[in-house]
């Protein structure tokens, strides 16, 4: 209940569950309300995307979610870049890098499209809650496409614990090894290193085979099954 009427707080959801049938003390109600952290929210000064309050299953196929996250760096002249992984959180393919010194979520939403075009919709994303990626274009983009969109609880970056996983991996095994000196240089390193990540590099969760060899395998699997 609390999921369809995010507004609501305990009192009209306690009215709301004894039109239904469910009859309930009402401190109780407030009690497990607090328990699962169910607050209504302030609104601020503009809408921001809420996501979803269902818990987050684990994914067991292919695109069934994807996990979000930005990692920074600098150049040699001292400016800083940013860089959009996105992560499919089944097959740990990095299915995006994207490097610029400016990445709004008007900018996530299109490369989420262009994702879209090639893979198809994922069921769920999973970021932190950052301004970009609770911008009124994630808002307009996550009504406009179906995707359900599960923001973590703030100060909780192992609830995105795939991609900051592989956040990990990428900075040690890239970023810190690399001296860029343009976004031009940066761009090229960095989708080097991807198309290494997926088609070569062994990963221990996946027995030691590559994210596309383990994605091939399981698309084999569906089509024997």
């Amino acid at each position: 209940m609390a999921g369809e009427r995010r507004r609501f707080g305990y009192r009209r959801i306690h009215i709301m569950l004894r039109r239904q049938g469910i009859v309930m003390n009402q401190k109780k109600l407030r009690r497990l309300y607090r328990e699962e952290k169910l607050q209504v929210r302030r609104r601020g000064g503009r809408k921001r995307a809420l996501g979803t309050r269902r818990p987050i299953l684990v994914p067991d196929r292919v695109n069934v979610r994807w996990s979000l996250d930005f990692v920074s760096d600098a150049f040699t002249d001292g400016r800083r870049f940013r860089v959009l992984a996105v992560v499919d959180d089944f097959s740990r393919e990095c299915l995006a890098l994207v490097a610029d010194t400016s990445l709004s979520g008007l900018r996530v939403t299109r490369e989420l499209d262009a994702l879209l075009a090639i893979r198809g919709r994922p069921a769920t994303i999973v970021s932190d809650n950052g301004t970009e990626l609770t911008s009124m274009a994630i808002l307009k983009w996550c009504q406009q496409t179906g995707v359900e969109w599960h923001y973590i609880a703030p100060g909780k970056p192992m609830q995105n614990g795939f991609v900051e996983s592989f956040n990990g991996r990428f900075r040690d095994e890239c970023l810190n090894e690399t001296l860029f000196s343009s976004l031009a240089q940066a761009r090229a390193a960095i989708a080097a290193w991807k198309e290494d990540y997926n088609m070569n590099r062994p990963h221990s969760a996946l027995g030691h085979r590559s994210p596309a060899e383990f994605a091939a395998t399981i698309a084999l699997e569906i089509q024997a099954a």
